[in-house]
């Protein structure tokens, strides 16, 4: 779990970064449909670990000469008939200012009497939440920027959009914590997986048995929907359908990750049906694996995921399946699957990433794809899913149990 210190903390570096400019983070609105299942933009997630307030927003007012009103939180109004349906919520006061940690609350309905007051003492406003694309509406904060920049003249609107990426591509001793916490639930789908994968049954019931093993061990689902693949399948980076019968003989790819408390684990493993491989599966996924922990080897601080990539493409296209790579090697892992970290700069020490090379021939029906988290160290990484197994014999061993 992620503390209200810490959390502090990351505002605080915020505020740093504004240099008295004015900024804000929208949790984002929920749809309101029954069926779906809100979640806050992860940049406001992790400026506040609020995960039950749709609609919420950040305000950073820096150069406010109160200290405590340097960061606002304002909520959506009460409203007693959608809380019949929906739950309870509290009212402002002290109860809630201790449980989100932040001193100054106010109503949505307050929002635009708290810019104006801001608006009369600074002049710079900045953009904290992505940049959104040419074909897509404007971010909520460029939009909200633009409004005021039009009723008060001389005032001007910078781009910060990277200064909570930067933040989020280093993760603390508790966010490794949390990562290795939900890698560790991933490990007991895997072997409950593993164990039930033959001839005969169904993709989606390989996923059934992972996620009911996520959720023994103290997950709450998954990270993302998982990629069960057989035969054909396999081949497909990301194939959703999870319906087919898997058939003797066949590679089955698994791309799954348990998620926990905020943060979701991200596995791939290639097991074969029948159990074992044979010679051909054994002979690609050998040049898989060795391409995979060279690269995992490599990792270290300063070293970049496109060095990473280099290292293991070298290994595969010297062994003639460089066209059967067709991805990169990964990416960061944390609040999203694919973490929103900013550009591929240098890692750091405390980064979280995936290294997952692969080899996919359609023609063949096979494709092979072997994932692991791994966080950077002072010289070198860590491992975070060592105990799922990888090797050939290990597949083989835990799949004869």
């Amino acid at each position: 779990m992620i503390s209200l210190k810490e959390y502090s903390s990351r505002r605080a570096k915020v505020q740093k970064a504004l240099k008295g400019s004015a900024g804000i983070v929208f949790a984002g609105e929920s749809s309101g449909e029954l069926e779906a299942t809100w979640s806050p933009h992860p940049h406001f997630e992790y400026l506040t670990g609020i995960t039950t307030e749709p609609g919420a927003i950040l305000l950073f007012d820096p150069a406010n000469p109160v200290a405590s009103k340097r960061e606002v939180l304002f909520l959506l109004p009460r409203d007693p008939e959608v809380e019949q349906w929906d739950g309870l919520r509290k009212s402002l006061g002290g109860e809630l200012r201790k449980d989100f940690g932040i001193a100054c609350l106010f109503r949505t309905r307050s929002l635009s009497m708290v810019l104006r007051d801001v608006a009369s003492r600074v002049s710079t406003f900045v953009t904290l939440m992505p940049k959104a694309g040419v074909d897509s509406p404007l971010s909520k904060d460029v939009e909200l920027w633009q409004k005021i920049v039009e009723r008060n003249p001389g005032s001007t609107i910078i781009d910060k959009s990277g200064v909570i990426p930067q933040l989020r591509s280093v993760k603390s001793t508790a966010e490794i914590k949390t990562i290795q916490q939900a890698v560790g639930m991933t490990a007991c789908g895997f072997f409950d997986a593993m164990q039930f994968v033959k001839a005969g049954v169904n993709e989606y019931q390989v996923q059934a048995t992972l996620e009911h093993g996520y959720a023994m061990a103290g997950a709450r689902g998954s990270a993302f929907p998982p990629i069960v693949g057989g035969g054909l399948n396999s081949t497909v980076l990301h194939y959703k359908e999870n319906d087919q019968d898997l058939v003797e003989g066949d590679l089955v790819c698994i791309d799954s990750g348990a998620f926990h408390v905020g943060y979701g684990a991200d596995i791939s493993r290639t097991v074969p049906v029948s159990g074992k491989f044979s010679k051909r599966q054994k002979e690609v996924y050998e040049i898989v694996l060795k391409a995979e922990e060279t690269a995992i080897k490599a990792v270290k601080p300063g070293v970049t995921l496109g060095e990473l990539d280099k290292i293991a493409r070298a290994i595969i296209t010297k062994a003639g399946y460089g066209e059967y790579f067709i991805h990169s090697i990964g990416h960061h892992l944390g609040l999203e699957t694919h973490d929103d970290c900013g550009p591929m700069k240098p890692l750091q020490k405390g980064a979280v990433i995936t290294i997952e090379p692969g080899i996919y021939l359609p023609d063949e029906a096979m494709g092979i794809r072997i994932e692991d988290d791994i966080v950077v160290t002072d010289s070198g990484f860590k491992n975070l899913s060592k105990a799922i197994p990888k090797t050939v014999s290990a597949i083989e061993k835990a799949m004869a149990k």
